[in-house]
């Protein structure tokens, strides 16, 4: 790795997603973190751990970036800034969790609202309402930013200045941090080390079309080394972001074709793009992806909405 730079690998509690990354970035007689890891029983002291094994101390914390505002990248936002007096800076259009802090019953009903009007059966809409309130949502407590992550906001470390690039798509609080001498980009969930897509649907009106813009403010950096918010650095940037791009291209062009033959629900659309109908393990991930497909396929032009109980999409 960069000397100065620590890769801090912390425990996640999902299936196929059992770890994500927080960077520490020297600065001086501290270190600028960024993002920290979900807040879950013994999660703090993971942490802790992690920061031990790199000679660190959470003490020498001066600054908290976070990518973006979900529980894996920012759960433990309040506890730090807590504990440690620093500052926090993040996006501020990061209504995305303040609204399941302040009321999550009222997100869960949505989600489920939402669930309906696009045809998932009564039976696992009760199952999954009956465990809504037992759910963790895996944040300490909301902290607001003490400044506003925005384009071209800097952020000084022993390696140099880090930009910001606002890179909505995954989530509308989502920025990168690039290091233009060294090429080094701190990507959070856009840039993944495996092409791995999700899209925070219902706050924006097109997540997917955001997101294929961000690849291009990426593109145009030209980093030489990825610190992605999950897996292994890499250094084959340019082909990530092609990856993507492609990817996301295949997975409209199903869902176009699947609602040209006649027209469907977005829950009869999942297993024409990806083979599978929604389980209980999915079906979050997947009914968000193919919604934010349809609605970008609507934003184009190339599909339209049909109001109804379930709402079905045509070409």
């Amino acid at each position: 790795m960069l000397p100065g730079v620590f890769r801090l690998r912390l425990p996640l509690p999902w299936p196929g997603v059992p770890h994500c990354n927080a960077w520490a970035v020297r600065a001086g007689d501290g270190f600028v973190l960024f993002d920290t890891g979900m807040h879950e029983p013994g999660s703090f002291e993971h942490l802790e751990r992690a920061l031990a094994m790199c000679d660190l101390r959470l003490q020498d914390i001066r600054l908290l970036v976070c990518t973006h505002a979900h529980s894996d990248h920012y759960g433990q936002a309040a506890t730090i800034v807590e504990r440690t007096g620093c500052e926090l800076w993040m996006h501020p259009n990061h209504q995305h969790m303040t609204r399941m802090a302040e009321d999550p019953q009222a997100v869960y009903a949505r989600r489920i609202e939402v669930a309906r009007q696009s045809g998932v059966p009564e039976e696992p809409l009760r199952r999954y309402a009956s465990q809504l309130s037992s759910r963790q949502w895996g944040v300490a407590g909301v902290v607001e930013p003490d400044r506003d992550l925005l384009d071209g906001v800097s952020i000084g470390s022993d390696l140099g200045e880090w930009i910001a690039y606002e890179t909505p798509g995954h989530a509308p609080s989502h920025v990168c941090l690039f290091q233009p001498e060294r090429r080094l980009l701190i990507s959070g969930d856009h840039l993944l080390g495996r092409i791995s897509l999700f899209f925070d649907y219902g706050y924006t009106p097109d997540p997917v079309g955001e997101f294929l813009s961000s690849l291009d403010v990426v593109e145009r950096l030209g980093a030489r080394l990825c610190l992605a918010g999950h897996g292994r650095t890499f250094a084959d940037v340019h082909a990530h972001i092609q990856g993507n791009r492609k990817l996301v291209g295949e997975r409209l062009a199903s869902v176009l074709e699947a609602v040209s033959r006649e027209p469907l629900s977005a829950f009869e659309v999942v297993p024409h793009v990806y083979g599978e109908s929604l389980a209980q393990h999915n079906a979050q991930r997947l009914l968000s992806e193919v919604l934010g497909y349809l609605t970008h396929l609507q934003a184009t032009g190339q599909v339209k909405r049909l109001a109804g109980e379930p709402e079905r999409w045509t070409a």
